[in-house]
């Protein structure tokens, strides 16, 4: 019974969530530096990946932030702007992002704005889907991967966007 319950409330989850072709929502968020971040200010010099990460610090999430910070360059050269969404506070992604020398920044969304409108909450409105948009200037979603716990697969998504982006 409960199980069953589970797997609908994912098919709900799956149904609400953003895919390709849908408006990325406007969005307001402080960033790690206390500044209040739009969705406009991300877009004003070229396409946005934006990715949803459960929580700072967790095994997971460092290796797929610092997988990031790896190819920031690359993501720069291609044209792109990467940031990064969690519902920890500010001063968390702070620390987090000066422990791992991360340089992109991360937003705070501790009410699950942002991560409500893509629909990257998790189930049963525990935690936050692990998901990655990439998000073109007219706030376009063009591409995305979702992957919970297969993290090279936003590595390799990061990839692809940053070889597609190149070639134009």
């Amino acid at each position: 019974m409960v199980s069953r319950i589970i797997a609908q409330h994912i098919q709900q989850i799956k149904k609400v969530m953003l895919d390709i072709g849908d408006t990325a929502p406007d969005f307001s968020l402080k960033d790690d530096e206390d500044r209040w971040v739009r969705l406009d200010d991300l877009l004003l010099d070229g396409p946005l990946i934006l990715y949803f990460y459960p929580a700072d610090f967790t095994p997971g999430c460092t290796a797929e932030a610092c997988d990031i910070r790896d190819r920031h360059n690359d993501i720069q050269e291609a044209g792109a702007t990467i940031v990064g969404i969690s519902p920890q506070s500010g001063s968390t992604h702070r620390r987090f992002r000066d422990q791992f020398e991360l340089p992109f920044p991360l937003l705070a969304d501790p009410k699950k704005e942002a991560i409500k409108g893509f629909g990257v909450n998790g189930p049963l409105g525990l935690g936050v889907r692990r998901v990655t948009y990439l998000i073109g200037q007219d706030k376009t979603i063009t591409n995305r991967v979702v992957a919970d716990f297969a993290i090279a697969r936003h590595s390799q998504f990061i990839d692809r966007v940053v070889s597609d982006l190149g070639d134009y």
